[in-house]
C-alpha cells in the first residue's frame, strides 16, 4: 500500500472561532469542508503564542525551551533537526509554500539569518535559491504580513513575472509609495495577492509530485488574518461592521489578575518593574492603544471595521484554500493525502480589553482551529474535544507514514486518536511565553477543565475553571477556596514539566 502524503494548510494568527461550520459568523465554505469531511479538534493549543517559536515546533517536535527559538527575534539554529530531514530520507519530496519565520529580520555574524534585511529584498540571490532549508528540500518564501516593508524573496519575484512591475508601490518600503495610513482597503488587486501566489505556487507542487508518482510533506503557509488589518476589494466590505460582534472587556474581570493585565487598560501604563520593552504588538503597553494608520488608540467604530475586516481576510484566505483542496479532487491525490489545516497562534480583537497577542495566555490567545482530513481513515464530520499541540504535528505525521519518531522529539504522536481509536493521546497542554531574558517569563498548563499560569520569580498566577467560566473572567488563583485546587494543579503542572523533557537517545546499558 502506497504510503500517505502530508498537506499541512496554516494561517497565521487566526482566533479558533472562526470556522463558520463550528458557530462561527466568519463565512469559511473550504474550512468548513474540511469539518465535514474529516474531524474538527477543538481543544488544540499552540506551544508559544508568537510565531517563530510555535513554527519552529511544527518542524522539530519540541517546545521552544527545547528548540532554542524561545521568542521573536531569535532564530532556530541550522544544526536542529526537523521532520522534513526524517521525510528525505525516507524518500519523500518535501516542500514550504508561503512564510517560515524561523529566523530573525536581523543578521550578526554569530546568528546569520537568510530571512533578515538586505538579503530578503536581493531578489537575484532568490532566483538562485530554492533551498534546501531546515529540511525542505524546495521552499518559495516571503516574509511580509500585508503592506509591511519585508516584501522581497520569492514573492516580489512572482510578481513581477505576472507583469506587477511595479509591486513596491502597494508596500510600506523606503522604495515603495504607499501611505502607510491607509488602512482596511488594500489596493493591491487580488491577482497579486499573496494568498494567490501560495495557492498557484502550492498547486504547482501538487502537479509535479503528480506527474514524477512521488510521496510529499507539502507545507502550504499562508499570511492572513495577522494584522495589519488590510484586504483587497471586495473582501474588504464583505462584512458589515455594525452587524459583526465585536469582543469586549468584562468591567472588573482585571481586578483579581497580575498586576499588568490591569495596567493594559490604563492611558500611561508603567511596565517598568517587569524591564518591559513595549516595542511593538508583543510588548504590554500596545494593548489597549493599538495604532493603526494615523491613529494612537482605536475607538469604537475603529474595533467594528477592524473585526469586519480581520473576517474578510479569513474568508478571502479561504478561497486560496479551497483553490488548493479543489487541485487535490482534480488530480486524484485526494484519497491518500492526510491534510491539516490549523494556525500558529491565536489572536485578541477586543477579548479581555486586548489586541493583538502577547504574554497572555487566554484561550483566545493559545487555542487554535484544528482540522483534520484523510478520506476512509480521519472520522468524517466528527468533533473532538481531545487535546492537540502543535509539537504533536512532526510525530503524528511520521506515525502515520510508518516511519520511525526520532527519540529527541517530545510531542505525542496522535495516530490512534485522529482514526478515532482513542479518545485522548495527552490529558493536558502546555504553552510557553518568554519576552526578554530578564523579564516576562511565564508557563501555563491546561487540561480538560482547569488552567494554571506561573511567572518566573513571582507569586502572583492566575487559574481558571474553564467549564463554569469559559469566558476566563475569575483568576482563582488567590481565592482561598480554592487552595486546594491551586496546590493540585501546581503538583501537574510540574509532572508536566519533567514528562516533557526530551529523550534524545535510548538507554542501551546499565552501566
Amino acid at each position: 500500500m502506497k504510503k500517505p502524503n502530508i498537506l499541512l494548510i496554516t494561517s497565521d494568527q487566526q482566533h479558533w472561532d472562526t470556522i463558520s461550520a463550528l458557530g462561527s459568523e466568519v463565512h469559511t465554505p473550504n474550512l468548513d469542508r474540511l469539518v465535514r469531511e474529516g474531524t474538527a479538534f477543538t481543544r488544540a493549543y499552540c506551544p508559544n503564542p508568537t510565531c517563530t517559536p510555535s513554527r519552529a515546533s511544527i518542524i522539530t517536535g519540541m517546545y521552544p525551551s527545547q528548540h532554542g527559538a524561545w521568542t521573536l527575534g531569535t532564530k532556530l539554529l541550522e544544526d536542529r533537526h526537523t521532520v522534513g530531514e526524517d521525510f528525505h530520507q525516507a524518500g519523500y519530496k518535501s516542500a514550504l509554500i508561503g512564510k517560515a519565520h524561523f529566523q530573525p529580520l536581523k543578521s550578526t555574524e554569530e546568528y546569520p539569518s537568510l530571512e533578515s534585511y538586505p538579503i530578503m529584498q536581493d531578489l537575484e540571490m532568490w532566483k538562485d535559491f530554492d533551498g534546501p532549508f531546515y529540511g525542505f528540500d524546495h521552499v518559495e518564501l516571503a516574509r511580509n504580513h500585508t503592506n509591511e516593508a519585508h516584501v522581497g524573496q520569492h514573492y516580489a519575484i512572482w510578481m513581477e513575472e505576472k507583469g506587477c512591475t511595479n509591486w513596491r508601490d502597494y508596500f510600506v518600503a523606503p522604495t515603495g509609495n504607499l501611505d502607510p495610513t491607509i488602512t482596511y482597503k488594500w489596493p493591491i488587486p487580488e491577482e497579486y495577492h499573496y494568498n494567490t501566489w501560495i495557492a498557484e505556487r502550492t498547486n504547482a507542487m501538487l502537479e509535479q509530485y503528480k506527474e514524477n508518482d512521488e510521496n510529499f510533506f507539502l507545507w502550504s503557509s499562508f499570511f492572513d488574518p495577522h494584522p495589519e488589518y488590510l484586504v483587497p476589494e471586495p473582501w474588504d466590505t464583505m462584512y458589515d461592521p455594525d452587524s459583526v460582534t465585536v469582543p469586549s472587556i468584562t468591567p472588573g474581570e482585571h481586578d483579581n489578575n497580575p498586576p499588568h493585565f490591569g495596567k493594559t487598560q490604563e492611558e500611561n501604563p508603567d511596565f517598568s518593574d517587569l524591564q518591559e520593552s513595549g516595542y511593538g504588538i508583543h510588548g504590554y503597553g500596545s494593548h489597549l492603544f493599538y495604532g493603526y494608520g494615523h491613529k494612537q488608540k482605536l475607538g469604537d467604530e475603529d474595533k467594528k471595521k477592524l473585526t469586519a475586516v480581520y473576517y474578510g481576510m479569513i474568508s478571502m484566505m479561504d478561497k486560496y484554500i479551497g483553490q488548493i483542496l479543489d487541485k487535490l479532487d482534480e488530480l486524484g491525490m485526494a484519497d491518500n493525502t492526510i491534510v491539516v489545516f490549523t494556525t500558529d497562534h491565536g489572536h485578541f480583537y477586543g477579548q479581555h480589553g486586548l489586541q493583538a497577542k502577547g504574554g497572555f495566555h487566554y484561550e483566545d490567545l493559545i487555542k487554535l482551529p484544528f482540522l483534520v482530513r484523510y478520506p476512509g481513515h480521519v472520522p468524517a464530520g466528527v468533533v473532538s474535544p481531545a487535546i492537540q499541540s502543535l509539537v504533536d504535528l512532526a510525530p503524528t505525521f511520521l506515525s502515520f507514514c510508518d516511519l520511525p519518531v526520532p527519540h529527541a522529539m517530545t510531542g505525542v504522536d496522535q495516530k490512534d486518536v485522529w482514526l478515532g481509536r482513542k479518545s485522548q493521546a495527552r490529558d493536558h497542554a502546555i504553552c510557553e511565553f518568554r519576552h526578554e531574558p530578564t523579564t516576562i517569563h511565564q508557563k501555563t498548563y491546561v487540561d480538560e477543565r482547569y488552567k494554571i499560569t506561573v511567572y518566573y520569580n513571582q507569586t502572583y498566577g492566575e487559574i481558571f475553571d474553564l467549564q463554569e467560566d469559559p469566558g476566563e473572567v475569575r483568576n482563582l488563583w488567590d481565592n482561598p477556596e480554592y487552595a486546594s485546587l491551586k496546590s493540585e494543579l501546581l503538583l501537574k503542572y510540574a509532572w508536566a514539566e519533567l514528562g516533557k523533557e526530551s529523550m534524545p537517545m535510548p538507554r542501551i546499558c546499565h552501566a
